[in-house]
Formats: C-alpha cells, sequence, structure tokens
C-alpha cells in the first residue's frame, strides 16, 4: 500500500512539473515568435512574422528503396559507436551511445561490440555447433537443424564486466558513452539451452559446461550447468533479423543477467564435464583481484546498476526550467524494484517513474521530473532490485572488491551540473 501511495505521488508531481513547464513554454513562445528565425534549409519567418514554406515541402522526396536495407537519417550521423579515448593500440571493444537512446531497446548498429582476435566472416552453412562430454548421445548440428528447434524471444541487457571500469579509481570518461557504454538491450531470438540438452541425454554428473567460439581466439568459458538447464539461449536473431557479424553471427551463447564475455559468440561447441576448466578467460583475467593479491573466480552475475542517460556528461542546459531526468537501472539478480533519484548531491533521494515494461533480467527506464533553478548541482541515480540489493556508492564498491579490481563496477555515477548547465562527470 506504501509503495502504491509513493508511486501515484511521483505520477502527480511529475503531471503538476509538465503543466507548468507546457504553460510556461506556450507563454515563452507567444512573446517571442515575431523574434524567430531559422537559416538556409530550416524553415523561415518574413518580415512580418509569418512562416514561409519549408523547401522539401516544395519538391517530391526520395522513393522507395533507397536504400533497399534502410539506415538513419543523415542528420543523425553522430549517433554512433566509439572507441574508447585514447584508444588503446589494439582497441578490442567500441560503446553504446547510451544518450542518444529512447526506450530500452538498443538498434543493431548501435550494440557495443567486444572481440578479442577480430570479427570472423563465417559461412552459416558451413557452421556446426558440437555437444560433447558427459552426454549419452553427442551431437553435430547445422545451424538448420537449430533454428528447427521450438524458438523463443526475449529482452535482455548485455553488459561486459569490465563497463566502466576506469571509473573505478579516477574519472576518466566525460561522456556516459565512455563511461557505461559497454551496455545494450535486445530482443534475442533463440532456442532454449535445456531444449538442446535435453536431445543429448545430460549425464547426472555433468556440473560444468565448456563454451567455446570459432573466432581467432577461440574464446572459451566454464559456465555451471545450473545456468545452462534454466534460462541460457542459443542464440541466431537479434531485434527481429539475424546476428550481426559482430554479436556472434551465426551462433551465440546467451546467459541473462552474467557478465558479458561469458556470453560466447560465433558457438561452435559444448563439452559437459564435472568441474570447471580453468581457461585463460576465467584464471589470468576476468577474475576479481583482492587487495591481498587472491582472485575470485566466477563472479558472474551483474550487480545491480542505474546511470542517468539526459542529462549527462558532455550536454549543457541552455536554460533553467523543466527538465526529465531520465535513464537506465538494470541488474542481474532479477527486476529492478526502484530508482531514487538526488538533484542535490545525495543530501535527499526521491523516487523515479518506472516506465512500462519493467523486464526481467532487461534495462528498464526511468523518469524524474526537475525544475532547475540555474545552481550548480549535482545529480544521482540508485537503484534496488527483487533481490533486496541496493546499488552502492563506489567507495563500497572498492571496500568489497580492493582496488586491484577491474571488473563489476556498479557504482554510483555523478554529474555535475554548474550555474552556466555544463554537465560533466563528477566522479
Amino acid at each position: 500500500m506504501i509503495k502504491d501511495d509513493k508511486t501515484a505521488l511521483t505520477r502527480r508531481k511529475t503531471a503538476l512539473t509538465r503543466r507548468r513547464f507546457i504553460q510556461t513554454g506556450f507563454a515563452l513562445s507567444a512573446g517571442t515568435a515575431g523574434s524567430l528565425a531559422f537559416n538556409n534549409a530550416q524553415a523561415q519567418f518574413d518580415s512580418q512574422g509569418n512562416l514561409l514554406v519549408a523547401p522539401w515541402t516544395k519538391k517530391t522526396g526520395s522513393d522507395f528503396l533507397t536504400p533497399p536495407y534502410g539506415v538513419p537519417s543523415k542528420y543523425e550521423k553522430g549517433v554512433v559507436r566509439i572507441l574508447p579515448t585514447p584508444a588503446a593500440a589494439f582497441p578490442t571493444a567500441s560503446r553504446t551511445p547510451l544518450q542518444n537512446l529512447y526506450g530500452i531497446i538498443t538498434p543493431n548498429g548501435l550494440i557495443f561490440e567486444r572481440h578479442h582476435a577480430g570479427v570472423p566472416d563465417i559461412d552459416p552453412d558451413a557452421h556446426r555447433l558440437v555437444i560433447h562430454g558427459l552426454v549419452d548421445r553427442p551431437l553435430m548440428l547445422t545451424m538448420n537443424d537449430l533454428v528447427r528447434f521450438p524458438s523463443v524471444s526475449m529482452i535482455y541487457f548485455l553488459e561486459c564486466s569490465g563497463n566502466g571500469s576506469a571509473e573505478l579509481k579516477k574519472r576518466t570518461g566525460t561522456t556516459v558513452q565512455e563511461t557505461h557504454g559497454l551496455l545494450s538491450c535486445c530482443e534475442w531470438t533463440g532456442v532454449r539451452l535445456s531444449t538442446v540438452l535435453a536431445e543429448t541425454g545430460v549425464k547426472s554428473s555433468a556440473k560444468w559446461l565448456l563454451a567455446e567460439g570459432s573466432d581467432g581466439a577461440a574464446m572459451t568459458r566454464s559456465i555451471p550447468m545450473q545456468k545452462a538447464m534454466d534460462d541460457a539461449l542459443l542464440v541466431y536473431a537479434q531485434n527481429g533479423e539475424m546476428l550481426r557479424p559482430e554479436q556472434g553471427y551465426p551462433l551465440r551463447l546467451f546467459l541473462p543477467g552474467y557478465e558479458g564475455n561469458t556470453n560466447i559468440k560465433w558457438l561452435r561447441r559444448l563439452k559437459l564435464g564435472t568441474e570447471p576448466w580453468q581457461t585463460r578467460e576465467e584464471t589470468s583475467t576476468y577474475t576479481d583481484l583482492g587487495a591481498g593479491g587472491k582472485a575470485l573466480q566466477f563472479t558472474f552475475e551483474m550487480g545491480v546498476k542505474s546511470v542517468i542517460t539526459q542529462p549527462s556528461g558532455g550536454m549543457r542546459l541552455k536554460q533553467a526550467g523543466f527538465y526529465e531526468i531520465t535513464g537506465f537501472a538494470w541488474t542481474g539478480a532479477g527486476k529492478i524494484r526502484s530508482v531514487d533519484v538526488s538533484i542535490d548531491g545525495g543530501k535527499s533521494w526521491d523516487q523515479a517513474a518506472l516506465q512500462e515494461p519493467v523486464l526481467n533480467k532487461s534495462l528498464t527506464r526511468f523518469r524524474y521530473p526537475w525544475m532547475w533553478k540555474g545552481e550548480p548541482t549535482v545529480l544521482l541515480s540508485r537503484a534496488s532490485d527483487s533481490s533486496g540489493a541496493i546499488q552502492p556508492t563506489v567507495d563500497e564498491v572498492l571496500k568489497l572488491r580492493s582496488a586491484n579490481s577491474v571488473y563489476h563496477n556498479n557504482a554510483i555515477q555523478p554529474w555535475l551540473v554548474t550555474a552556466n548547465g555544463e554537465v560533466s562527470n563528477g566522479r
């Protein structure tokens, strides 16, 4: 009952603030319309204040199939993935422009990339998935075999365990794309791994599964059988079309809520065994190094996390008044339960509205109405999830994992707003 009352109160405050904004906006427009002017190809007003006809309404536009595969408008050419700055000699990941996204789905052309030996060019007709080890009936499956299995489509987030790793020790990124861009969310289509494994006759002694990719690095990770038989997917499509090459075409393993590197792309082999294989990617890397030098292995699940994307680093508020604070929250433990927003650097917190749908192990968009008075401040967001976990501060993350760790940074991200409206990384 208390939760319902808080939700209703937040909605009323949101409606009231937006109503004031609309009224103020209309008054401003009425008082300044005569002085508005747009140059070149944009709409213009004549000296009497009459709106001139825009040039694009005076001619026929482009025809169908220009191009055959649709692309964004040329005016959105800046909305692209980027490499880290400064770029490494051998960059291994690109980042999603979170600040430019709407809703919760990441378009296929903007999903972050992470690979260890480049993107292989795989002929799907020649690709095979081998399943062997502790099974009664080893299988070698073609892509045609796999797509004949009963399929499912599920919306899940995907996050690299190194997302925000540089921010643990010091401020490095300027924009939310740079600080949190190893994150995307898609509708994934494929077959449940448990369905395929049922065809092999899994032996009761099988406790772990080795997943291996067919890229130049032959990326391999050990996966608990409990996860494999739970919600794991063999994915061949995303957002309604076949996987992009950089996302694992023609086949990848998808483990909802688990760190990104376990979601093996270009999947070619699954071997069932009694214990983990201790591969390079789970010994020398992708472990959490403690203060004493001892490494913690197999911290698969991504912790509860949120980040404000509007306004965020690199943006500028042009004038005081109403703004909608919005961003993403997510957790590998289940569903987002709530997101609190602070507009005064953490002195006070208020609950944001969660935009439906609120899905399991998916990005959830939150929204909060804000009347900025033109004063300097710090914006924060803090998420909690269905397991009861609450997003920690950076000091709490360092205390839990030590300054030696470079993975699983789910700390609260501050954005500093100056009096002139410039927004920067407050870390």
